[in-house]
């Protein structure tokens, strides 16, 4: 038994530096447990047919692979866990494993003989077909070996050379059902045993780090320090849609791949980080927002949302309240039709200058002054209201004398009353700079001054057209 308790500790002891040291790989250790059997028949005939260490026995020994499975005639079994191993991936699929056994031998071959012990500690290296089958995580797992160990029968120690095959069937992530045979061949003359050791036994492998804890080991684990899903190795989908946080335009809302994972609430086409108006189906051209009346403005920006208009005129189109055919902008009468040669202002005509001459002819003045006189009064008003339909129009105001009197006087006089009057009219409401007056004295008589009645006539003031 003290070689037993040796193989034993020392087992343990790999175990523990074993995951002490080995947390940065997805479990590459693995430990086993199992039952297993010795069969020395199928092995061959020595040169003298007889079993080295039973003298006076023959035939203990069959042709190689002889009644392989032979359990009831030749194994050894012992009905109890007898062996024990620790195993570590080492890379490229290749494991290296430590092992540990017990057994008692009661048959060699065909011949029954007293229990003596037997132990084993061995180290192997094994190569598994397991990607190669069935891809990796396949559940069929089969694998070549070599190795080497130490087996003492009953306190007579030999060295061997090992070749084995094994076969684990995965249960799950890290259980597997462990199936091995090994062939021992001994190298010591005359003690060694060479034989077949059968195990079959439960493996669990451990010692993957998971820091996140979301079932996928950090080695595979593409984002480790965060909860993740299978399908994204590692990395999280936080709003579900089905596109990982990393690639998310809109990690914590979810959207559509074509807009890299941004939705898009009313279905424009816009994604709504970049919809100025994300509830409200509109145009790529203005933000994702609509323009009803197609005028290049936004509905929300527009106080004619629903009829075309400028920037200038916040989206209303422009009016023409007086119907002259001149839009308000351009009016400069935008209340009084006129025409497009006025700027949509009326045009004085021949008609009206001879009206306001009318109204003219009946102002009176003071003898020989230039101050008007009172009755005059409501023809003035009557010649402003006239001026001021033509509000872009402007005037002059024409003083007139007879031929009495010196030249000098006359043409002081008709300058004071023409001034006269244009300071009357502005201060009834006409605009001053519209108004000018100028003094002719006698120089333009429009009858004879020979006559009482052509000289009244020559007294007079005139409005014409400012050119």
């Amino acid at each position: 038994m003290k070689h037993l308790n040796s193989i034993f500790a020392a087992a343990l002891f790999i175990f523990a530096i074993g995951v002490a040291n080995a947390q940065d790989e997805n479990n590459p250790w693995a430990i086993e447990a199992g039952v297993n059997a010795v069969d020395t028949w199928p092995v061959g005939i020595t040169e003298d047919g007889r079993f080295p260490s039973v003298v006076g026995e023959s035939m203990v020994k069959g042709e190689l692979f002889d009644e392989y499975f032979n359990v009831t005639d030749h194994w050894n079994i012992l009905p109890s866990v007898s062996r024990v191993s620790v195993g570590r991936y080492i890379g490229s699929g290749f494991t290296f494993t430590a092992a540990g056994s017990i057994n008692k031998i009661d048959k060699i071959g065909d011949l029954s003989i007293a229990d003596v012990t037997y132990y084993s500690a061995d180290g192997e290296i094994k190569y598994s077909f397991r990607d190669l089958v069935n891809g990796p995580g396949g559940w069929f797992d089969p694998s070549l070996g070599v190795g080497g160990g130490y087996t003492w029968v009953d306190d007579i120690g030999f060295g061997t050379a090992n070749a084995l095959a094994n076969v684990r069937f995965w249960l799950g992530q890290n259980v597997a059902l462990s199936l091995q045979s090994t062939y021992k061949h001994a190298f010591e003359d005359g003690f060694g045993v060479k034989h077949f050791q059968h195990s079959a036994g439960i493996a669990f492998k451990f010692g993957g780090k998971d820091t996140d804890g979301d079932g996928i080991y950090d080695r595979d684990d593409e984002c480790p320090e965060t909860p993740g899903l299978p399908e994204f190795n590692g990395c999280p989908d936080s709003d579900g849609d089905g596109i990982e946080d990393r690639n998310d335009a809109c990690p914590n809302t979810p959207g559509l791949a074509e807009f890299n994972g941004c939705p898009d609430t009313d279905g424009d086409g816009i994604a709504d980080p970049q919809d100025a108006c994300p509830t409200v189906p509109g145009l790529a051209s203005m933000n994702g927002c609509p323009d009803a009346d197609g005028d290049g403005i936004t509905d929300a920006e527009d106080e004619c949302p629903n009829e075309a208009g400028p920037r200038a005129n916040n989206g209303c189109p422009y009016q023409d309240r007086d119907g002259d055919g001149v839009l308000d902008k351009d009016d400069q009468c935008p209340d009084v039709p006129g025409t497009v040669a006025n700027n949509g202002c009326p045009e004085v005509t021949v008609e009206v200058i001879n009206q306001l001459n009318e109204y003219s002819k009946t102002i009176l003045f003071d003898t020989a002054k230039a101050t008007i006189r009172p009755e005059s009064y409501a023809v003035l008003q009557q010649i402003v209201d006239i001026m001021k339909e033509y509000p872009t129009t402007s005037f002059v105001i024409e003083g007139h004398t007879d031929s009495r009197g010196r030249d000098a006087y006359n043409m002081n006089l008709s300058n004071d009353r023409a001034a006269s009057v244009r300071q009357y009219l502005t201060t009834i409401g006409m605009d001053a700079s519209r108004l000018s007056s100028i003094g002719y004295g006698e120089t333009r008589p429009i009858a004879s001054n020979n006559t009482a009645a052509g000289r009244q006539q020559n007294r007079r003031v005139e409005i014409s057209l400012k050119k």
